[in-house]
């Protein structure tokens, strides 16, 4: 069992309402349940919050770890008999745990009044916890919530499976650098930030970024006879046609006759030898610039 897997249902649920009739997916799933909890098959008109929560359980398949009830008052009675009732509204909870109100909660000291009202926990940042709610204003709607905040009456904390994180697996950062290009980071601040949430070092991706482009721009230009080059480990091939090479060249070379082909131009090591025959005697070989 799976929190990640409730957490998710529930928000594939977000936006369900009464007004355009959706949330009658969850009450159905709810009385496919049988018996009925108490005997009790819910209506399309009836407060559905617990229903919501039941509906997730019956949905996954989790009924036998999380209580299936339409009312909150009875959901904390059988987390009891389950074990997995926290009371305690100081509680920080996790994703996946069900968090109970009661708007009647004066705010001083711990909640222990009758629940109103239940959801599902998303996520907690910066002490706010996100929840997902059924029958919030009619729908399925996220509220935002302090940790230990007024209304709070305390948390099913249902025994959910320890779940395994796939390890990131992140990109080269030549790769990363050819995405920024291909504008899929975004630009300035936006790209700045992005590319840190993602773990990666915006300066490097720069960098890398910068460098495609001075290579693209020089493999765009053309070069003519005698024009002068400056090489730095260049790789230098036999032909215009070889795959591969052994050897490298740095220094100060001349276009050989300005003929390019597959990328590559013939270059000589004296800007007198330009276009001399025969070719073989004054072309040091081919490069791609």
């Amino acid at each position: 069992m799976n929190a990640s897997k409730v957490v998710a249902l529930a928000q594939s649920w977000v936006g369900k309402k009464e007004s355009n009739g959706t949330h009658k997916e969850i009450i159905d799933i709810y009385n496919s349940y049988t018996p009925h909890p108490r005997g009790y098959k819910m209506t399309y008109d009836a407060p559905w919050c617990a229903t919501f929560i039941s509906a997730i359980a019956i949905k996954l398949g989790y009924t036998d770890k999380i209580p299936v009830e339409c009312s909150c008052s009875k959901m904390i009675e059988l987390a009891k008999q389950k074990g997995i009732w926290v009371e305690s509204d100081s509680r920080t909870p996790k994703p996946g745990e069900f968090i109970l109100y009661d708007w009647d909660d004066n705010g001083k000291g711990d909640n222990v009044g009758s629940p109103d009202h239940i959801g599902v926990v998303e996520k907690v940042s910066d002490n706010i916890i996100t929840v997902i709610e059924g029958n919030y204003k009619n729908s399925v709607e996220r509220r935002p919530i302090a940790v230990n905040g007024k209304f709070i009456r305390g948390y099913i904390v249902p025994e959910y499976d320890a779940e395994v994180k796939k390890p990131v697996v992140k990109k080269s950062i030549t790769a990363v650098a050819q995405e920024v290009l291909d504008g899929k980071w975004g630009n300035g601040e936006v790209r700045k930030k992005k590319l840190k949430a993602a773990g990666y070092d915006y300066n490097k991706v720069q960098a890398k970024v910068n460098e495609l482009i001075a290579l693209t721009e020089s493999k765009l230009k053309t070069y003519k006879k005698g024009d002068k080059v400056v090489l730095t480990r260049e790789k230098l091939y036999n032909s215009f046609t070889a795959k591969t090479t052994k050897y490298t060249v740095s220094g100060t070379y001349y276009i050989y006759d300005g003929v390019k082909s597959n990328g590559r131009y013939r270059i000589t090591n004296n800007a007198k030898n330009c276009g001399k025959s025969p070719m073989w005697l004054y072309v040091t070989g081919f490069v791609e610039i």
